[in-house]
């Protein structure tokens, strides 16, 4: 039974991507686009992925270092295949990547997952801060042009209708205000007798782990040099999507600021909970480049490549990483099961 529901969770998935890539190649020239791909000009792309490797690997280095001031020792290499793993596995299954990897890190250095996904929470909120700061310049250098985008794609064009009735939302907000403080007081009645339960010991420790994996950002001595490995990390990705415009005649002459609106778009589409962001991504960033006059099929084109490419080298880097990590015992037949206790 087990095995059918997580079936029938990967079609789900792989239906609702199929079914946002419908939305994204509707009415549009499919003969045109595949000229745009056809005649693409790939030394550029190549450059990208080139780049997108050099990505990958400040970003395992990053992570070691807050494994390193969470206590805990790894090597480059077993981190960074931890890690591609878990991007590899988040082609199919959203966000199940960060759990896989650091499921991966136990497997292969006994590692406890509450930490290893603590450092992991840590490494997201800091994406976000980079993200909210990157939409905000965009809004700022060009508000106009992009806050209708905002609305209309990211929070699905209600912003009007809610300013203007604000009722449910005010009621939402009261019943969750409650619930919430229900729940705490029913913990704080029956305190005693949880701490003698098994279960609720085994939360406990594995919430502590986690806020020490959170907070192992603190205790690190290379600050400066975490600080530098993130922001090459986004300087990577910036130049990816600048450099990728050269594919294309009709996107050879947009600016750095188009690229910044890529990313930062892309991005977005790439956090949403489908398979490896097939849809949302190709969404976001085909309205990005008709916003800076890019045609439709031209702006899909570029979406597709971009991401297409992007897919076909972390499947390649993944699956290198696997083999890496299976050639070296650490069993992974059951990485999507349940996660190991700490």
């Amino acid at each position: 039974m087990k095995k059918l529901t997580n079936i029938l969770k990967y079609v789900l998935l792989l239906a609702i991507s199929a079914a946002l890539m419908v939305y994204a190649l509707r009415g549009q020239d499919l003969s045109r686009i595949g000229h745009y791909i056809r005649t693409a000009n790939y030394f550029w792309l190549g450059l990208t992925m080139i780049l997108s490797m050099m990505g990958y690997f400040s970003r395992a280095f990053r992570w070691r270092m807050q494994l390193m001031a969470a206590g805990r020792e790894a090597s480059f290499w077993q981190v960074y295949h931890a890690m591609m793993v878990g991007y590899l596995a988040n082609i199919v299954l959203p966000r199940m990547g960060e759990v896989i990897r650091c499921s991966v890190l136990w497997r292969s250095n006994k590692i406890p997952v509450d930490v290893s996904l603590g450092t992991v929470v840590t490494e997201r909120v800091i994406d976000v801060l980079v993200l909210a700061g990157l939409l905000g310049t965009i809004l700022a250098l060009d508000f106009n042009r992009f806050w209708g985008l905002v609305i209309d794609k990211l929070l699905g064009g209600n912003y009007d209708a809610m300013a203007r009735n604000r009722t449910p939302l005010l009621i939402a907000a009261a019943i969750a205000l409650v619930l919430g403080l229900t729940v705490l007081y029913a913990l704080f009645r029956n305190l005693e007798r949880l701490r003698q339960n098994a279960l609720f010991v085994k939360v406990v420790k594995f919430v502590k782990g986690l806020l020490a994996g959170i907070f192992s950002v603190l205790k690190m001595e290379q600050k400066g040099l975490f600080l530098l490995h993130t922001v090459f990390t986004w300087s990577v990705y910036f130049l990816m999507n600048y450099l990728a415009f050269r594919c294309f005649p009709e996107t050879s002459g947009l600016d750095w600021r188009a690229g910044l609106a890529v990313l930062t778009f892309g991005t977005f589409g790439m956090a949403a909970p489908v398979s490896g962001g097939i849809g949302t991504f190709h969404i976001l960033v085909q309205s990005v480049l008709v916003a800076y006059g890019i045609s439709l099929e031209a702006g899909i084109a570029f979406a597709l490549v971009v991401h297409g490419a992007q897919t076909l080298l972390i499947a390649l880097m993944g699956a290198v990483s696997f083999v890496a990590t299976v050639a070296k015992k650490a069993p992974m037949v059951e990485l999507t099961a349940e996660v190991p206790q700490a």
